[in-house]
């Protein structure tokens, strides 16, 4: 299957975003997508896996059978629910071993660190059931419940379209009560990213993957005032951040703006964030397709391509730097003149890392040919 550039493109950018967010203290955190518009990157990433589940999907169905299709989405639900078994693994060891460096972090919970030193299969069981999802693999813990429906789901979706986005709105419009029916370790009700408000972002982007055509032939006659109406719904959306983040200038903007959108809650998938990467990927896709486009073929965009490629690989990889690069920026003095240098240059760091890593991932054979002929040469 022919690779889009600049999808890939925006799901490193998305997993960049990830990992800077989880980095309390960070120099580049202030500057990530959730400064600007009112969702952030985990919105992003659900809604760009869920476009390529219904782009795979027609594909293989349409070259191998129904299923096929749902035999390799199956497979898949069980990689990405392994990924959360090892990544909590891995999360939990980074954080113990930090700690015995007396390398202070906050990006996770430091329990884990004692759960996986104190009842290793107790932890690994937990994770296994789901009953307990460790923040930062939360977004994929998520992940795993989507997945897992689509063999179900999607063919429902692509014979009866029309109700089963009724469905799938009803379903989102009482999540709240439905996730509150979902044991958990948390003490909050129910998974933190609540799947029953989450399903109809996913299945948007699926939706959006498998009829991408037919959705563009439709809307093509009126793509002036659908793009208008993007354009409204994210200028909106920026003016409900920009508002808040400039302080007191901005509050009276703020204040009356919060009379049109009320409290926006991110857990659920509120309608306005909803709304607003909607917005966002009409934008993307048509008025702007050709910058987008550009800035996929740019070395910046290539780069942040190869993170986008790098799957599974390259979340958990994402997640285990963002814990790293939380330890090495809380060993930076405060108050020193070269404080903000030196936790920038960490930024750029992980980021140049995460790259190296995803890289490396997606030329895996390569360098193990390499390596043999290395080994072979010395004999």
């Amino acid at each position: 299957m022919k690779r889009i550039a600049s999808l890939d493109m925006l799901r490193g950018y998305a997993l960049v975003c990830i990992m800077l967010d989880h980095m309390p203290i960070s120099v580049m955190r202030q500057v990530t997508l959730t400064n600007f518009v009112v969702f952030d990157a985990a919105e992003l990433f659900v809604l760009l896996s869920g476009f390529l589940v219904g782009l795979v999907w027609v594909k293989v169905e349409a070259r191998e059978g129904l299923e096929a299709a749902q035999k390799r989405f199956w497979r898949r639900s069980y990689q990405v629910w392994r990924a959360l078994i090892l990544g909590a693994i891995a999360l939990a060891l980074l954080s113990k071993l930090l700690f015995m460096l007396d390398l202070n972090h906050t990006a996770v919970w430091f329990e884990y660190s004692n759960m996986i030193v104190d009842n290793p299969l107790g932890y690994i069981a937990t994770v296994a059931l789901m009953w307990m999802q460790p923040n930062l693999l939360d977004v994929l813990a998520l992940y795993v419940l989507l997945i897992a429906t689509a063999p179900l789901t999607v063919p429902v979706m692509l014979r009866w379209p029309v109700a089963f986005f009724i469905a799938s709105i009803g379903l989102w419009m009482v999540a709240e009560p439905l996730n509150a029916l979902i044991p958990n370790q948390r003490p909050g009700p129910g998974l933190l990213f609540n799947p029953f408000g989450w399903q109809l972002l996913f299945f948007c982007g699926v939706g959006m993957g498998a009829f991408r055509k037919e959705i563009m032939a439709r809307l093509k006659p009126w793509s002036f005032w659908v793009s208008a109406l993007a354009w409204g719904v994210t200028i909106f959306s920026m003016a409900i951040v920009l508002s808040w983040k400039v302080g007191a200038i901005g509050k009276p903007l703020h204040d009356l703006l919060y009379i049109l959108h009320g409290p926006i809650d991110k857990w659920s998938l509120d309608g306005m964030r909803l709304l607003g990467v909607l917005g966002a990927s009409w934008l993307v896709a048509v008025p702007l397709a050709r910058p987008f486009d550009w800035m996929a073929n740019t070395v910046l965009g290539r780069a942040l391509a190869e993170i986008g490629r790098g799957g599974l690989w390259a979340f958990i990889a994402c997640v285990l730097l963002s814990i790293f690069g939380d330890a090495l920026d809380m060993t930076v003095p405060k108050d020193a003149s070269y404080s903000m240098p030196l936790r920038l240059a960490i930024d750029i760091w992980v980021i140049a890392t995460l790259w190296a890593m995803s890289a490396s991932w997606l030329r895996r054979e390569e360098l193990k040919g390499w390596w043999e002929r290395v080994q072979a040469s010395q004999r």
